[in-house]
């Protein structure tokens, strides 16, 4: 019944009861005229009942409005605590077919230490100054928890030189000059790396009585970008024949380009400073110098403190320091070192001296070019060290090559693969059938304790 309804009647029934009694004490008093006033004591009683009934009904009313209000919020926390019983037991009925891991997984915390676990330079990754500041690139890898590395040996873009000429007059594209099959291979690679063997710059003046002195037009760099390359080392003994100025042009041309590069620097600790890549989960260092030329006073000046130059390491403490230091902070590094005697394919005394030393001093892989043609393979301890990769792209002689390919899985060589191909008519191309066989066999000549499969696969032989 409603509030309104029940005051209704208390106020008709209090009404009544009030117009009774006055009734019966008029009767009464029929002997009282009727200009007698009323008794005080009915006035009293009249105005006591009239208080009454509204402090009654007012209170009645109150007491039924709360009730309602309470009744309706018993009924809403019921409907809740439903509610949430009904979420809960279908949370629990999805959970039910939930795998663990992905519950763990929900948890922000253990998912923040899920993710630095799958990627353990996460915080690095996150602070692009720290890795401009520390030449630190990220590179995505084709496949988690694996890296392919490939290198190459000396190339050059001096369009006055047979090469670049024979290129330009073909159509100009890098496909004129190296077959699509390797530069398939070059561009598959996570991490391509090679030689840069002369400055990118329109100024500067000449190595005086220097026999070959090379330099590319600054809008060649693009072709470092058709052929994938991701690195290259400066540490030779070209990049400084026309001087500081074409290094300098070098080193911006370069930079804007996005190239990273190793071996050369503003000063000497630019040129000895490592770079980095992190990719698939792993911190790859690289370092660059050059033993050559082998004088007191070299045309390629050696960086300092205050001057423009390249690494140079016919003293090779240096090296062997900064070689150390950079191992402590990268998972794998790789040494790509310009030394050897030109047009020898046996290493010499100052490569066999120093190669063990720079992998007992932390390389993991040591890459070497400068003579021109294939050098073998050999290990000192667990890093193998490939001598020389020879001319890759650089002049019109008819000579054997090669890619290295390199896999590493948890920061060590998983496989590696010797590509075998040959620069003839100014076109390097891939050396199938029998002439992949001979350069593999050739190869196989050269190195020690090493052998190269039919299929290009490297092992060590005990």
């Amino acid at each position: 019944m409603r509030a309104a309804d029940l005051f209704l009647r208390l106020f008709l029934h209090l009404q009544y009861v009030l117009w009774y009694t006055h009734n019966m004490m008029v009767s009464k008093k029929k002997v009282m005229t009727k200009k007698k006033k009323i008794s005080p004591v009915l006035i009293f009683f009249l105005t006591l009942g009239g208080i009454l009934l509204v402090g009654l009904s007012g209170l009645l009313f109150l007491s039924l409005q709360t009730g309602k209000r309470g009744a309706q919020q018993a009924w809403n926390t019921d409907a809740d605590e439903n509610s949430r019983q009904d979420d809960l037991e279908g949370k629990d009925n999805a959970e039910a077919g939930t795998p663990l891991h992905s519950l763990w997984e929900m948890i922000p915390e253990k998912q923040a230490a899920a993710e630095e676990e799958k990627e353990p330079y996460a915080d690095i990754l996150r602070d692009p100054e720290y890795m401009a500041a520390n030449r630190i690139y990220e590179k995505k890898s084709s496949e988690d928890g694996r890296v392919t590395l490939c290198f190459a040996g000396d190339i050059l873009f001096d369009d006055e030189y047979a090469v670049m000429a024979k290129l330009k007059s073909r159509g100009g594209a890098i496909e004129d000059g190296i077959s699509e099959t390797l530069i398939s291979e070059m561009r598959a690679a996570d991490i391509m790396m090679i030689n840069n063997e002369f400055p990118y710059t329109n100024r500067g003046t000449p190595t005086e009585g220097k026999t070959y002195t090379f330099r590319a037009d600054t809008d060649t760099v693009h072709y470092l970008d058709d052929l994938g390359v991701d690195l290259v080392s400066l540490a030779n003994n070209h990049c400084y024949d026309f001087g500081e100025t074409g290094l300098l042009d070098t080193l911006d041309t370069l930079q804007q380009d996005g190239i990273p590069y190793a071996g050369a620097g503003r000063n000497l600790e630019e040129a000895a400073a490592p770079v980095y890549f992190i990719s698939g989960g792993m911190k790859i260092g690289f370092l660059s110098a050059t033993q050559i030329e082998r004088l007191d006073n070299p045309d390629t000046k050696g960086a300092t403190e205050g001057a423009a130059g390249v690494f140079r390491c016919w003293n090779p403490e240096k090296l062997l320091a900064v070689t150390e230091e950079t191992r402590k902070n990268c998972d794998f590094l790789v040494v790509y070192i310009h030394w050897g005697t030109e047009n020898v394919a046996e290493a010499d005394w100052a490569q066999l001296d120093q190669a063990p030393k720079i992998a007992q001093a932390g390389a993991d892989l040591i890459i070497g070019d400068h003579p021109h043609c294939l050098q073998g393979i050999q290990y000192f301890g667990e890093t193998p060290v490939f001598y020389s990769l020879g001319n890759f792209w650089f002049n019109s002689k008819t000579l054997d090559t090669c890619l290295l390919k390199v896999t590493l899985t948890d920061s060590r060589i998983e496989s590696m693969t010797f590509i075998p191909a040959v620069q003839s008519g100014c076109y390097t191309s891939l050396a199938e059938g029998e002439e992949g066989q001979r350069v593999i066999s050739y190869m196989n000549s050269l190195s020690t304790g090493v052998f190269i499969g039919s299929d290009g696969s490297i092992s060590r032989q005990e």
